[in-house]
């Protein structure tokens, strides 16, 4: 799990229970597996798990961010470090092992 600058890891526990319970009023920012077979990340504000859909089909989340900014942050951070590992950007493949 990669966490922002803004999320504290001792306050990880707390906001994966609000995530899961209300993530109405979860303010965080999610980097989760693209299910688009031509994606790889997708980068969405965790309000949207109110919707349907993410009831029915939860994400898989790599990341939690403070903000936008912090989010795409990370998606850089993970890009880096697939590259420097596997030597490509098969983010899928590398985020699953």
């Amino acid at each position: 799990m990669y966490l922002g600058e803004g999320i504290k890891k001792k306050k990880l526990d707390k906001i994966k229970k609000k995530l899961e319970n209300k993530p109405l009023f979860s303010s965080v920012f999610l980097i989760s597996l693209s299910r688009n077979p031509f994606d790889q990340l997708e980068v969405y504000e965790a309000r949207q798990l109110c919707q349907p859909y993410y009831r029915k089909c939860p994400p898989y989340v790599v990341g939690i961010a403070k903000n936008r900014e912090e989010a795409i942050a990370l998606v850089e951070e993970i890009v880096t470090e697939c590259l420097a590992v596997r030597g490509d950007c098969a983010l899928k493949e590398y985020l699953r092992c």
